[in-house]
């Protein structure tokens, strides 16, 4: 499956554009709260600022820390914790993201894409395929897993964009926003608490009467699998689709050999990830990174799209070739804080591509000037909109 090149990446910021061989793979980037920071773009020293103590997540987010956007988790998050506290967070949900889950999950993920496939060909030619699939489904999964009422979903859609959004929504409005969130999740967690369900809310009711978490870690527990889970799947979907309709042949292959969908996830996930850049940390002591002497406070990124698109590690990374590549993919991250809703996202996109090859084999660009919107301003990579025909 190797096929043209793929560069139409959207709006980033200057400093993800692809250098020559002797570029640093680490430089300091002004982020855009005015902040110095450190970016890492090597894929091997990537894997070591993601997994190495000496990286700290809590010290990115205590009072005076270098910030990269005001798009980031609370102090209180289980992203925002290192050690035994995030260990402790982290292991009253893992068991619920097993193999074993994942494939009970699939038929219900699969009955949900083939409800929206059957209302996209209702839609006839023409049809946005992010309204009609892409923004709809994974919240629907993930309400179904948590056990939120679906009809919340439109609400809670339009609270989660305002605090994804960088650009366009103020610090004060996106501090409404976790409020209205909070407020909803603890209503929510009380009627569940007086009529359990089998999910995921009332699993982690349980945990704390167990005494495993706080009432405040509760809702931020809560909170955080429903949104983090929430905005990068429906971008992965979007920036997936926008790779294989922008390279016709790559999905006329998929359509030709089904089996192949798996590996060509995988691939479309290094190519193009829906999230560029990990959270930041902040170095507890001096460290060296390459030729860069990484000082105690100074505060580090890791660009996984960069180091997804490594020379060193991935040859023509620009190219779609899964049946070549052996190495793991950046875009979950890497080390203790790999993005735990993983097995999920993999079946979402797994079923989705699956299915669009089956029932849309000539799935195309709609023929208007601009069928594919970027969405600009946003914490994460994807589209506003994207017409398809077929």
């Amino acid at each position: 499956m190797t096929q043209c090149p793929y560069h139409n990446l959207g709006p980033l910021p200057e400093f993800f554009a692809p250098g020559g061989p002797d570029e640093d793979d680490v430089r300091q980037i002004v982020t855009p709260t005015g902040d110095k920071m450190w970016l890492v773009r090597d894929y091997a020293l990537g894997r070591l600022v993601l997994a190495d103590k000496r990286f700290s997540r809590t010290a990115a987010v205590r009072p005076g820390a270098p910030t990269f956007n005001d798009a980031q988790p609370v102090p209180e998050s289980m992203m925002s914790r290192d050690g035994k506290e995030h260990a402790r967070l982290r292991k009253t949900v893992a068991g619920h993201f097993t193999a074993r889950r994942m494939a009970a999950m699939a038929p219900r993920v699969e009955r949900l894409t083939d409800r929206y496939l059957d209302r996209l060909e209702s839609a006839g030619p023409g049809a946005d395929l992010m309204e009609g699939l892409a923004d709809p489904l994974p919240l629907d999964v993930l309400c179904q897993l948590l056990g939120v009422p679906l009809e919340d979903g439109a609400t809670f859609r339009d609270w989660v964009e305002v605090l994804f959004d960088i650009s366009a929504s103020s610090p004060q409005e996106k501090g409404r926003k976790r409020l209205e969130l909070s407020a909803y999740m603890a209503d929510l967690l009380a009627e569940k608490r007086s009529a359990p369900q089998d999910d995921l809310l009332t699993s982690l009711i349980q945990a704390q009467d167990r005494g495993e978490l706080t009432p405040g870690e509760l809702i931020t527990l809560g909170l955080t699998l429903l949104m983090a889970g929430y905005e990068t799947t429906v971008g992965q979907i979007a920036t997936s689709a926008h790779v294989l309709l922008s390279e016709p042949g790559a999905y006329r292959e998929l359509v030709d050999h089904p089996d192949r969908v798996d590996a060509a996830v995988e691939e479309l996930m290094r190519v193009s990830p829906t999230t560029p850049l990990s959270f930041s940390r902040v170095a507890v002591e001096p460290v060296r990174l390459g030729s860069v002497l990484v000082q105690a406070g100074d505060g580090v990124m890791v660009s996984l799209l960069n180091g997804n698109r490594d020379g060193k590690v991935y040859p023509e990374p620009e190219y779609l070739a899964p049946e070549s590549r052996d190495n793991v993919h950046l875009t979950f991250g890497h080390g203790l804080h790999r993005c735990l809703g993983a097995p999920l996202a993999r079946l979402q996109l797994q079923i989705v591509f699956g299915r669009l090859v089956r029932r849309f084999p000539h799935l195309r660009f709609a023929d208007v000037p601009e069928p594919a919107v970027w969405k600009d301003g946003m914490g994460t990579r994807g589209l506003s909109r994207l017409l398809v025909d077929w």
